[in-house]
């Protein structure tokens, strides 16, 4: 049974929602255009892909099973700072 205090322990996506604030579109152009070019390359996609696959017929490792959750992690991280991006360019459209 969790305690009062393990239910509010915000999670890490949450931690990082509240820092990174994607809903405000407060970035300049050229920081924001730079976000948008960090992607994962073509190893990482396909090793993300082969977790996937493992994981639907259950056959991680504990390690792969640790991998996937870090890249679960940083894919989140990744998409928090797309949208401040995609917003903050958006916003800076709609002034011009």
């Amino acid at each position: 049974m969790a305690t009062e205090t393990e239910a509010s322990t915000p999670s890490e996506a949450a931690i990082l929602g509240r820092l990174i604030r994607p809903e405000n579109g407060d970035l300049g152009t050229e920081a924001a255009e730079a976000l948008l070019a960090i992607r994962f390359d073509s190893q990482a996609l396909d090793r993300m892909h082969e977790l996937a696959v493992k994981n639907q017929e259950d056959r991680l490792t504990p390690t792969e099973t640790a991998e996937m959750g870090n890249y679960r992690r940083v894919s989140f991280l990744l998409d928090l700072l797309h949208s401040k991006a995609r917003r903050s360019l958006k916003k800076r459209q709609a002034v011009h």
